[in-house]
């Protein structure tokens, strides 16, 4: 039965058809807000529904839909999710109502067009990461990109003007090369299924040109160093809720799209590139991690501790083992329930203060204590505190490095140390820190609505970093049979080349092959 239903689809679409109703309907605010708070709980039923009808264990494609589209042009409607999208599918829904109630109050201008972008960007996110045909993926990848742009253009900071181009221009010239790889190969293979296309046979060269192409449009939206100048500027300009699914799941669309697609597609490309990549990756961390050292706006801290983690990230991809791509995805997971946090209470302190320089924002312990518990809590778990969510995804990235390499494993702890220090002096100094001015103690402290939509996120964050088994269960498959099938096709096109392969494969290898020697014995 659960299998029957269009799940896929209709968390596609009901946002984007109620954004369509709200478009048309003559509603005042109040009104658009509790209507586009009930599709948001229903978008997030929709979304536990799929989760508990996952069948665990099982890394094949799920809840399949498959229909003709534009038969002549080899373009299908095929959806479907397995353990590498599930969780960002399920984080894209649960984030709209709380998006809703973290803006009700910090929204006050052209509200029914604000609610009318953040019901368009959640249809699109769910449908890059659920689309199965190439041309589906880029048309929803490209959709995003104009309600985002339109958040932080009207309803963004000061220099909303400057950050919104920024933002347009870098994404469109990722999107161009992106559009070039999936018309290469289209002509190659004469389809644009992806499940197709990850069963075809590339010559390496043509893989190095693909995965160039691909890697750089998803390496803008990660984003890694050093394409990365244009998120401070996009996260401190954006509303709440458009810094929240910026960090929370626009820049997971990059990291899903290495997996996916150049190990999917470009397994032997991938692996030749391995090298350049991890050290992007060690860059980002240490670079991220040292400028949000010496941040004073808390938004901006956030943005560069965002880069830092998209390199813990990218770090667990390419080391091609077990521990480094589930733990790359648990830090996907978590990064975006923390990240997003952060940035609601960064948005319920400036409604306060009307500031979000660290200096304006100090001394609060005494006279906000529930604003600091959670905020304390959340700080935490950026930094990887163990019990808390973070620490798992970052200890099995750790794990990764290491198995693949010590030295880079080191070179990733400084990161792990960087964090702490950021977080813990962002933390302190708001907690303790001496008031620039008696306003902090006229401040309430959290409201009903902040309390509702802090909840959950505070729940996931504590149950993720308690017992991650059950996430892991989900993502396990599914990364098994991914290096699995990196592994053969990366042998296969070494072998056509007569080239050595990389020593993450030597390393990888000699990690299955020690595996089902203990499965004989």
């Amino acid at each position: 039965m659960l299998a029957a239903f269009p799940y896929l689809t209709n968390l596609i679409f009901l946002p984007i058809v109620g954004a369509i109703a709200l478009m048309v309907l003559r509603v005042d605010d109040t009104a658009a807000r509790f209507i586009t708070l009930c599709i948001g709980i229903v978008e997030t039923l929709l979304a536990l529904t799929l989760l508990g009808g996952f069948a665990l264990g099982d890394a094949g494609w799920q809840f399949v839909e498959l229909h003709p589209w534009m038969p002549a042009a080899g373009l299908t409607y095929h959806l479907a999710v397995d353990g590498l999208s599930l969780f960002m599918v399920v984080l894209s829904a649960v984030l709209l109502p709380l998006c809703t109630l973290c803006s009700w109050t910090y929204i006050s201008k052209r509200v029914k067009e604000f609610h009318v972008c953040l019901l368009l960007m959640t249809g699109a996110c769910v449908g890059v990461f659920v689309a199965m045909d190439l041309v589906l993926f880029y048309i929803f990848w490209e959709a995003m990109l104009v309600p985002m742009y339109l958040l932080i253009a009207v309803w963004g900071g000061p220099r909303r003007r400057y950050a919104s181009i920024k933002f347009f221009l870098y994404t469109l010239a990722g999107s161009t090369l992106l559009l070039a790889a999936i018309v290469a190969l289209y002509v190659h293979e004469g389809t644009f299924s992806i499940p197709a296309l990850m069963q075809g046979d590339y010559a390496f060269d043509f893989q190095c040109w693909i995965f160039l192409a691909m890697a750089l449009a998803f390496a803008i939206k990660v984003p890694m160093f050093p394409f990365h100048t244009w998120l401070p500027a996009a996260h401190v300009e954006a509303p709440s809720a458009g810094s929240v699914l910026l960090a929370s799941v626009l820049l997971k669309m990059g990291t899903y799209g290495f997996l996916r697609f150049c190990i999917g597609l470009t397994p032997a490309a991938a692996d030749h590139y391995a090298p350049l990549m991890l050290a992007i990756s060690v860059a980002s961390i240490l670079y991220g991690g040292f400028v949000a050292l010496g941040q004073q706006d808390m938004k901006k801290l956030i943005a560069y501790s965002s880069v830092a983690h998209m390199g813990f990230v990218t770090l667990g991809i390419f080391v091609f083992t077990q521990a480094g791509v589930e733990g790359a995805l648990m830090v996907m997971l978590n990064h975006g329930i923390v990240t997003g946090a952060l940035f609601m209470m960064v948005g319920a302190i400036y409604e306060r203060s009307h500031s979000r320089e660290i200096t304006q924002n100090m001394g609060l312990g005494k006279h906000l204590p529930a604003f600091m518990g959670f905020f304390g809590l959340f700080a935490l778990a950026s930094l990887g505190f163990p019990g808390l969510n973070s620490f798992v995804g970052e200890l099995l990235v750790l794990i990764g490095a290491f198995e693949f390499n010590t030295w880079l494993g080191m070179a990733g702890i400084p990161g792990a140390m960087l964090a702490a220090a950021y977080m813990l002096r962002l933390g302190l100094k708001m907690a303790y820190g001496q008031p620039a001015s008696p306003a902090g103690k006229g401040w309430g402290d959290l409201n009903l609505r902040e309390w509702t939509y802090l909840l959950p996120l505070a729940f996931l964050t504590l149950y993720l970093g308690i017992a991650p088994g059950l996430a892991l269960k989900v993502v396990t498959p599914s990364v098994e049979k991914l290096l699995t099938d990196y592994r053969a096709k990366v042998h296969m096109t070494m072998q056509a080349k007569a080239v050595p392969t990389s020593p993450a494969l030597a390393k990888l290898d000699a990690h299955l092959a020690g595996k089902t020697q203990g499965e004989v014995r």
